[in-house]
């Protein structure tokens, strides 16, 4: 199963830092974000963009897990010549990740 059917993402950007938040559509779900969405799951989704650490921080009241990813935009907005320097479109790419069924 694909990440999307559980959860939806929103991304941001900060300089040369993006984030993903993905929320689980069902609150009964974050135990599972939680367990299978690590660091390290992201890092390896995001390797060819991403140069720096990745960060989790969990927000358990909204049913989130919000990913800092370092180093991953090119040098920033308005230094990038990436077509999404934005990285709004790093949403899609997280939502894609494989999951097991539950």
């Amino acid at each position: 199963m694909r990440l999307h059917q559980i959860a939806h993402c929103r991304t941001g950007d900060k300089g040369n830092i993006s984030n993903i938040s993905v929320i689980a559509y069902d609150r009964a779900h974050f135990d599972l974000l939680r367990k299978i969405l690590t660091s390290q799951q992201v890092a390896t989704r995001f390797a060819h963009i991403a140069g720096g650490p990745i960060e989790r921080y969990e927000l358990p009241r909204l049913g989130a897990l919000n990913f800092v990813l370092h180093n991953a935009l090119g040098g920033g907005v308005t230094r990038s010549l990436a077509l999404d320097a934005h990285g709004k479109c790093l949403a899609s790419a997280m939502l894609d990740i494989e999951i097991p069924d539950f």
